[in-house]
């Protein structure tokens, strides 16, 4: 066990008096399995010593040395050390059989263990440290388990290993403890994070790339559904009426175009007139709204007689709007609410502390910092969508950047208040018309009548992150002023929206709400009509106490409970105000059993209700219905109702059941009767809905209604509509027909079916799977429902069926609201043609290049064959090609309708 001859070569390879030179250790390899203090080393080759460029993250496998600096020396107490080879060991595996160290060993342990030297170059590449050299000169290090910056400068530099970390500062700086095991000979490294997988940054999303895409636009002027609605109803006493609703809707010059004609007797034409026509046009920056509308300024005058009909022009600087589920109708208040807002979070942490930015619900990590000499995080522009009530976003904090440590967890939560705008933003609208009224007592005509001009003007200022404020002119009748405040402090848990409209009568709505901590919640609603406070305390889990105060109706306070079980669900929540009126609302399930029951001063509701379903808390199968209602205005009346009711599983796209009916008997205090209810959505695009009932509550008089709602798309052809033709106002989408083009012409002809299967495999919208926008298959079409704006369509292969393919990959799209854009996709069979290339002697031909040309269209597939001389030839389409092997034609081919997907074809080389 001597250590001679590795000394003796030291020894003569350095000049008497020279200084070594400052490289990598060298790195002698010994065979594994052999004890090094035998084994003769062999002469090691050096290495040239390795920099890392300024912000470059250097690869684990080869790792960098940081830039030459002022080395700091090496602790004086090393005594006898020497350097030797020993294993390098993670654990129980070994990653380096023999790398060079600085230590000393007495044949049964370590001798000052903690001051043993190894290479950094070693460390960093056994412990796989992304390395980056940072502008201020410090190394930022990275790893699945901690992530620490460390100052060149103040790694030492041993004379023969170069730079150096002693095994005391591997547990410091990193938190890897080591000791030495001298049967094994290997220093074995316990590293925390050793089965952690490394936390992935959430990125900044990838823009989505349209450049040099083919780009298909929708037509300047389309109708996309019509949808028509019929309303019967009758007693015993009085005939039937007949009432109904007319809707068209499609696009025209990037916008959407909408009609509704009121008919009040389905059964005489001049009693019908248009109650909704509107041209609306939205894109990120404006907005124009032309025809029937709201006003964006209310008063009682303004909800008391009739609707306005006008033009409306909305501008946006320095925000988006936010998106609304579900479209619809437009509301230029909503328009004028940023989507999201960004805000800062910072905070205060010891230097080195590592702070990560994740979602309250799951570990995405939004960002990350590493706390320099500061001692202060920030996060900056972060979002915080509208949409939601808060910003669910948590800070945690890891000591010494180390992952593998239990961090310090902080509420990061914020929201903003509806209406808010991000600091620097504006929002500008402008508004003219007269107003409108149709009447049923009034003979207007088609169009209704129109009267008094109405108009103004308003715009929004975000000044701050906190603060956004608003003021305008309206002429309603009169001239008023109108002003406007958001407000949302950064370290209270307040938030404020107030609007004053000034008049003869003064209009004003103001919201604040106040949430000190998560359980306690308040809330002060004001306008014109009263004042309201409400205020919510979660004692604990699901046991809230509530107290409501309105101006006009005194106070009130209750209890309301919330528990849930595996097979039991109770939701209770009662009240009684300052007049002893007593309310409650009671929702118990039970396994198969429902019990449901509500009730005030003016009487109460029950029903109770017992499924035959296999699955637990449905309401789909068969059921058993028992239902008892009162009323106690005038006098006592009584209802009590059994029967039957079935719920189809299946359901129609627009949330109504393919079948649904009830059969029952009712017993009132008037009277009984029996009670029958069907309706179904089984013809496509028609809901068909009827009831019966014998007795009601208040009444011994039968009555009946009946529903009928028809459903028409008009793009690419007649088809059933799902009779949501609103939500074309403000929404667009896809019309996407794959289908088999036999004949290779491009076109859809007679007898060339349609491909609609694995569209979610088949279809990628902006990088992203179409699953989560649940996509509709009707017969020979796939419909998507999209906001508008441009998006990328790409097919992936995947999705193709077998020996079928597109000539095109990617689709930029341009959507609009009031209609689908229409995309046929042609697929074009696919021919495959393999086989061996051999010479004159029969023998095969490797390496020769046999290509596929179809010169009337310059198209080339080309293959080489392998060492069995076998080439494979894909993706041919129908026509006439010829064969060449190394540029020389050989034969030629005819790709038709008929012929085989794959085909052997051997080829002989001329």
């Amino acid at each position: 066990m001597s250590l001679l001859p590795f000394a003796f070569y030291l020894l003569i390879t350095t000049p008497v008096g020279a200084n070594p030179p400052i490289v990598n250790p060298p790195i002698p390899r010994i065979p594994e399995g052999t004890n090094p203090l035998i084994t003769n080393p062999p002469i090691p080759t050096p290495t040239p010593t390795q920099t890392i460029p300024t912000g470059a993250i250097t690869p684990p496998v080869k790792p960098a040395s940081p830039t030459t600096t002022t080395p700091a020396e090496l602790p004086k107490d090393l005594g006898k050390a020497s350097v030797f080879p020993v294993g390098l060991n993670l654990g129980k595996r070994n990653v380096n059989p023999s790398i060079l160290v600085r230590g000393q060993e007495d044949g049964t342990q370590a001798i000052n263990f903690d001051n043993w030297l190894l290479s950094y170059d070693d460390v960093i590449q056994a412990l796989k440290l992304n390395v980056t050299s940072l502008p201020d000169g410090q190394l930022e290090v990275r790893t699945a388990g901690i992530v620490t910056r460390i100052d060149p400068k103040k790694i030492r530099t041993d004379p023969e290993l170069g730079l150096v970390f002693s095994t005391q500062e591997l547990q410091a700086l990193f938190g890897v403890k080591a000791e030495f095991d001298i049967n094994e000979y290997a220093i074995i490294l316990e590293v925390p994070w050793l089965n952690k997988s490394s936390t992935n940054v959430a990125e900044t999303e990838t823009p989505i790339q349209l450049e040099g895409l083919p780009r298909i636009a929708p037509a300047n002027f389309s109708l996309a559904a019509v949808e028509q609605k019929v309303n019967a109803t009758g007693t015993q006493t009085r005939s039937p009426t007949y009432k109904g609703e007319f809707v068209s809707v499609g696009s025209a010059f990037g916008g959407s175009w909408f009609l509704r004609t009121n008919q009040r007797n389905f059964q005489d034409w001049q009693t019908w007139s248009v109650a909704d026509a509107q041209f609306l046009r939205q894109t990120h920056q404006a907005d124009y709204i032309v025809g029937s509308q709201q006003t964006f300024w209310q008063t009682q005058q303004t909800q008391q007689t009739g609707g306005y009909w006008g033009f409306t022009f909305i501008q946006r600087q320095g925000f988006v709007p936010r998106q609304v589920l579900g479209a619809g109708s437009t509301n230029s208040h909503q328009r004028l609410e940023a989507g999201s807002i960004g805000r800062t979070i910072s905070g205060r942490a010891e230097p080195g502390t590592l702070v990560r930015l994740t979602q309250s619900i799951g570990d995405r990590v939004i960002a990350e910092v590493l706390v320099d000499s500061s001692g202060i995080y920030r996060f900056e522009n972060i979002k915080n969508s509208n949409q939601f009530s808060g910003g669910g976003y948590r800070v945690l904090l890891y000591p010494q950047g180390r992952l593998t440590a239990q961090p310090e967890i902080r509420d990061a939560s914020f929201s903003s208040v509806p209406g808010q705008l991000p600091p620097g933003a504006s929002g500008l609208i402008v508004s003219g018309g007269l107003r409108h009224s149709v009447s049923d007592s009034e003979n207007a005509g088609l169009l209704g009548k129109f009267s008094d001009f109405r108009g103004g003007i308003a715009q929004r200022w975000g000044l701050s992150e906190n603060l956004t404020v608003g003021l305008g002119g309206i002429y309603d009748k009169s001239p008023r002023a109108m002003a406007e405040l958001f407000y949302r402090p950064s370290k209270v848990p307040l938030q404020v929206a107030v609007s004053a409209l000034t008049g003869d009568e003064w209009v004003w709505n103001a919201d604040i709400r106040y949430d000190p901590t998560p359980s306690l919640s308040a809330a002060f609603i004001s306008d014109s009509y009263s004042n309201r406070l409400n205020v919510n305390w979660r004692v604990f889990g699901g046991f809230t106490l509530f107290t409501n105060a309105v101006s006009d109706n005194g106070m009130a306070g209750g209890v309301q409970i919330n528990l849930s079980g595996k097979n039991a669900f109770t939701f209770a929540r009662a009240s009684l105000d300052s007049k002893n009126y007593f309310r409650w609302n009671l929702l118990q399930r039970l396994g198969k059993m429902e019990f449901t029951q509500r009730g005030n001063e003016v009487g109460t509701l029950s029903e109770f209700s017992y499924n035959f379903s296999k699955n637990l808390f449905s309401n789909t199968g068969n059921s058993l219905v028992l239902n008892y209602e009162t009323q106690n205005q005038n006098r006592s009346d009584k209802l009590l109702t059994v029967g039957w009711r079935y719920r189809s599983p299946q359901q129609a796209i627009d949330g109504n059941y393919l079948w649904e009916a009830q059969l029952g008997y009712g017993i009132a205090s008037q009277g009984s009767g029996g009670v029958v209810t069907l309706s179904t959505t089984i013809l496509p695009g028609l809901l068909l809905r009827g009831r019966y009932q014998g007795v009601t509550v208040t009444s011994d008089q039968a009555s009946f209604s009946v529903d009928l709602v028809s459903s028409l798309g008009l793009q690419q052809g007649i088809t059933p509509g799902d009779r949501r033709s609103e939500y074309f106002r403000t929404q667009g989408g896809l019309l996407i027909q794959p289908f088999f083009d036999r004949n290779g012409n491009g076109k859809r002809d007679a007898g060339e079916d349609a491909y609609t299967e694995n569209v979610e495999s088949l279809l990628v919208i902006n990088t992203r799977s179409i699953k989560p926008l649940k996509p509709e298959v009707l017969g020979d079409r796939i419909l998507l429902r999209l906001p508008p704006g441009t998006y990328r369509l790409d097919l992936d292969p995947a999705g193709f069926p077998p020996d079928w393919q597109a000539t095109i990959d990617a689709l930029a799209v341009d959507v609009v609201a009031g209609g689908y854009t229409p995309i046929v996709i042609p697929l074009f069979p696919a021919y495959t043609r393999s086989g061996v290339v051999t010479d004159a002697q029969g023998k095969a031909v490797a390496g020769a290049r046999v290509e596929a040309i179809q010169s009337d269209k310059g198209i080339r597939h080309f293959s080489v064959t392998n060492g069995a001389g076998v080439y494979y030839l894909e993706g041919l389409h129908q026509g006439n090609y010829t064969l060449q092997i190394n540029g020389k034609s050989v034969d030629s081919l005819k790709l038709q309708e008929s012929s085989e997907p794959f085909q052997e074809l051997n080829l002989q080389q001329p």
